[in-house]
């Protein structure tokens, strides 16, 4: 425990930082507004180009200028000066650099990305040189600190270790390895990644009881060690509590579009998402509504995306790219259906959204989807297109199935709420506590 009576937790800024937000990145700031209702500290770090040589009134200002703006980090070349103190560090450890948030660099711009925080830190380059150190030596990056927090909570898979803290992992799911045909990752480095996090962490935190099956069956020795906590959602409170006919007008001014004229799919257009048979059973339906696809393409597939430009060209289709937080969560509302009948998830966060914006919900009962979705979704077959069809056209005939699915929705996703997710979470950091020190 730190020095005073109030527990100290760290999480990682490796999605934070991303200028377009990822799932990730909103389970992380999930995450520290639950820390910070259940009263603890909260560390956030890093891995942007401030070092311990970088005077303390610019560091917050690089902050804020890499927060803008993605930047590569400055890596040492190969066998220069330079590259020998880096690998030295590895081995040795890095300490953190403290970033003074003094509020004369204004960060409101970044309101919608910031986590809740007590202290930001610094490690530069720290992710991808862990990467890069684990690919080499299959050791994780130590990093050090004069102040570690108790408990260090790494909100994705990654190769670092804090000094000092209990080490918890989130393994979200084990896609690359069910699933590998439907990511890029490097497979045998994922694979060593999670064994590793299995044999050395303290703690592994995961998001579905099917997730935690998964990594069971992969990992069996992960079982004393595993928790599921399941996630939350933090919505921009002003979207529930903005007038009705504000965010309708929004969603009229912006996007052309009227309430449930729409059905809407948001995230990343990748294979795993079954964005080929969302649009396709979509355009088979000869529905008078549009379907508005909102999210960046996670990496392009011919065969998922043969019947995009012909839905573009219709007019049937909007494709947007990232919204803001507020823009995307008025499309949520007014949709007349989320389409997200998708092949595996570790969780499914865009369900808990609409629910909890009373949006009916078409998804697919595969991996962890019925678990979030319950009773209060209509399930289709993710693999067959006429059946994802017959989804749609099932609720534009059946106004009452509409009407039933709102109103499930709500009490569905008060499951998730913030709450009962904190009470989750302390009970895994006191369980982590209690353990003993690892050896070695």
């Amino acid at each position: 425990m730190s020095s005073s009576t109030t527990l100290r937790v760290g999480i990682d800024g490796f999605n934070l930082s991303l200028s377009r937000g990822t799932g990730v990145a909103s389970y992380a700031r999930t995450l520290s507004f639950a820390l910070r209702d259940l009263g603890y500290e909260i560390d956030v770090l890093y891995g942007m180009n401030i070092h311990h040589h970088t005077p303390s009134d610019l560091r917050e200002v690089i902050f804020a200028d890499e927060l803008g703006e993605e930047k590569a980090p400055r890596l040492p070349k190969l066998l220069r000066p330079r590259w020998f103190k880096a690998t030295k560090r590895h081995f040795l450890g890095h300490e953190v650099v403290d970033v003074p948030i003094s509020g004369r660099v204004n960060l409101r711009d970044f309101a919608g990305r910031m986590p809740a925080y007590d202290r930001i830190q610094n490690v530069p380059a720290l992710f991808r040189a862990a990467a890069g150190f684990f690919r080499t030596t299959g050791r994780f990056l130590t990093v050090t600190s004069p102040n570690p927090p108790d408990i260090m909570h790494w909100t994705y898979p990654l190769p670092i270790r804090m000094a000092g803290s209990k080490n918890i992992y989130t393994v979200h799911d084990l896609v690359p390895l069910t699933m590998p045909h439907t990511t890029l990752d490097n497979k045998n480095y994922h694979y060593r990644l999670i064994r590793s996090i299995v044999e050395n962490s303290d703690g592994i935190c995961t998001v579905s009881e099917f997730a935690r099956s998964e990594i069971l069956s992969f990992f069996p020795a992960a079982a004393s060690k595993i928790v599921n906590t399941y996630q939350s959602f933090t919505p921009d409170q002003t979207a529930f509590e903005r007038p009705h006919a504000q965010s309708l007008e929004e969603i009229s001014s912006l996007f052309g579009l009227e309430g449930e004229s729409y059905y809407l799919f948001f995230g990343s257009l990748e294979p795993k998402k079954n964005i080929g048979r969302i649009i396709s059973a979509f355009l088979s339906t000869h529905s008078q509504k549009k379907l508005v696809l909102v999210g960046a393409m996670a990496w392009k597939s011919e065969n998922e995306l043969r019947f995009l430009q012909k839905g573009l060209d219709s007019g049937r289709i909007v494709q947007l790219q990232y919204l803001p937080l507020k823009a995307l969560q008025a499309l949520i509302r007014h949709a007349f259906a989320v389409l997200f009948p998708s092949l595996t998830e570790g969780f499914g966060l865009p369900v808990l959204e609409a629910l909890s914006f009373g949006t009916p919900v078409i998804t697919s009962r595969e991996a962890s989807l019925p678990e979030v979705g319950g009773e209060a979704c209509l399930y289709v077959d993710a693999y067959d297109t006429d059946d994802i069809a017959r989804g749609i056209v099932e609720l534009e005939n059946n106004p009452e199935h509409v009407r039933m699915l709102r109103s499930r929705g709500e009490a569905q996703a008060r499951k998730f709420d913030m709450t009962t997710y904190e009470a989750r979470l302390s009970e895994m950091y006191r369980a982590v506590l209690d353990t003993p020190p690892r050896r070695g």
